[in-house]
């Protein structure tokens, strides 16, 4: 069963902000749900226009259809 615990990131490892019973030795994945967390910025302005075009390129591929039902809050909060 899913768990929530909550850690902070230092020094390349994860230390638990609260004691938990998982066995010594377990496998776990991690979600990091942190606004802390940005792309490595684009340096050189060619770089930049490359990124973009690729970008608007990709989102004209992918359009979202006009008659697509608006997300709610609700659904927005469950998807992961």
């Amino acid at each position: 069963m899913p768990q929530t615990l909550k850690a902070t990131y230092s020094n390349g490892a994860f230390i638990l902000q609260a004691t938990c019973n998982i066995p010594e030795g377990s496998e776990v994945e991690l979600f990091v749900k942190s606004s802390d967390v940005v792309a490595p910025p684009i340096s050189d302005e060619e770089s930049k226009k490359s990124f973009l075009k690729a970008l608007v390129k990709r989102m004209q591929q992918n359009p979202i259809p006009t008659e697509a039902e608006p997300f709610t809050r609700d659904m927005l909060h469950e998807r992961r």
